[in-house]
Protein backbone atom coordinates (compact mmCIF):
# COMPACT_ATOMS: atom_id res chain seq x y z
CA UNK A 1 0.00 0.00 0.00
CA UNK A 2 0.93 3.53 -1.27
CA UNK A 3 2.37 5.72 2.22
CA UNK A 4 0.83 9.41 1.38
CA UNK A 5 1.97 12.41 3.48
CA UNK A 6 0.23 16.06 2.62
CA UNK A 7 2.09 19.05 4.02
CA UNK A 8 1.56 22.93 3.92
CA UNK A 9 3.98 22.50 0.92
CA UNK A 10 2.35 19.62 -1.01
CA UNK A 11 1.84 15.72 -1.26
CA UNK A 12 4.75 13.41 -0.78
CA UNK A 13 3.66 9.84 -2.50
CA UNK A 14 6.09 7.15 -1.44
CA UNK A 15 4.62 3.46 -3.52
CA UNK A 16 4.33 0.34 -2.03
CA UNK A 17 7.81 -0.77 -4.35
CA UNK A 18 10.14 1.60 -2.42
CA UNK A 19 8.84 0.98 0.85
CA UNK A 20 9.36 -2.79 0.83
CA UNK A 21 12.93 -1.65 -1.18
CA UNK A 22 13.49 0.28 2.29
CA UNK A 23 12.67 -2.97 4.66
CA UNK A 24 14.84 -5.27 2.58
CA UNK A 25 18.18 -3.11 2.36
CA UNK A 26 17.41 -2.58 6.36
CA UNK A 27 17.03 -6.33 6.57
CA UNK A 28 19.90 -7.17 4.44
CA UNK A 29 22.23 -4.99 6.19
CA UNK A 30 22.21 -7.45 9.00
CA UNK A 31 24.69 -9.67 8.96
CA UNK A 32 23.46 -13.17 8.58
CA UNK A 33 20.33 -11.77 6.39
CA UNK A 34 18.94 -12.68 3.37
CA UNK A 35 15.69 -11.24 2.56
CA UNK A 36 13.32 -14.43 0.39
CA UNK A 37 10.84 -13.56 -1.92
CA UNK A 38 7.57 -13.55 0.58
CA UNK A 39 7.73 -9.90 2.29
CA UNK A 40 4.72 -7.29 2.17
CA UNK A 41 4.43 -3.95 4.11
CA UNK A 42 1.12 -2.64 5.17
CA UNK A 43 1.33 1.33 5.39
CA UNK A 44 -2.55 1.07 7.55
CA UNK A 45 -1.59 -1.64 9.74
CA UNK A 46 1.62 -0.64 10.43
CA UNK A 47 3.05 -4.29 9.74
CA UNK A 48 6.01 -5.11 7.85
CA UNK A 49 6.34 -8.71 6.99
CA UNK A 50 9.74 -10.32 5.91
CA UNK A 51 10.64 -14.19 5.43
CA UNK A 52 14.52 -14.57 5.58
CA UNK A 53 17.16 -17.14 4.95
CA UNK A 54 19.35 -16.71 8.21
CA UNK A 55 23.53 -18.07 8.33
CA UNK A 56 23.57 -21.38 9.64
CA UNK A 57 25.25 -21.39 13.46
CA UNK A 58 23.88 -17.91 14.22
CA UNK A 59 21.43 -16.84 16.78
CA UNK A 60 18.68 -16.82 15.25
CA UNK A 61 16.13 -15.24 17.81
CA UNK A 62 19.09 -12.28 18.34
CA UNK A 63 19.77 -12.42 14.48
CA UNK A 64 16.00 -11.80 13.49
CA UNK A 65 15.77 -9.29 16.28
CA UNK A 66 18.70 -7.68 14.89
CA UNK A 67 17.05 -7.28 11.53
CA UNK A 68 13.50 -6.08 12.98
CA UNK A 69 15.60 -3.31 14.54
CA UNK A 70 17.23 -2.34 11.58
CA UNK A 71 13.73 -2.68 9.92
CA UNK A 72 11.56 -0.13 12.27
CA UNK A 73 14.31 2.37 12.28
CA UNK A 74 14.92 2.57 8.57
CA UNK A 75 11.23 3.27 8.29
CA UNK A 76 11.02 5.84 10.86
CA UNK A 77 14.09 7.24 9.90
CA UNK A 78 13.58 7.82 6.20
CA UNK A 79 9.61 7.53 5.87
CA UNK A 80 8.39 8.64 9.68
CA UNK A 81 6.06 5.22 10.12
CA UNK A 82 6.35 3.33 13.61
CA UNK A 83 6.06 -0.48 12.38
CA UNK A 84 5.67 -3.67 13.86
CA UNK A 85 8.25 -6.02 12.02
CA UNK A 86 7.53 -9.71 11.85
CA UNK A 87 10.52 -11.57 10.63
CA UNK A 88 10.26 -15.42 9.75
CA UNK A 89 13.02 -17.67 9.06
CA UNK A 90 12.41 -19.74 6.39
CA UNK A 91 16.10 -21.13 5.43
CA UNK A 92 19.01 -21.45 6.98
CA UNK A 93 21.78 -20.91 4.44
Amino acid sequence: MTLVVSTEQGTVTVPDGVLVGIAVRAAESVTGIRVRRRRSVDVEARAVRLAVAARRGEPLVELAGRAQEAVADALKTMCGIDARVDVAIGELT
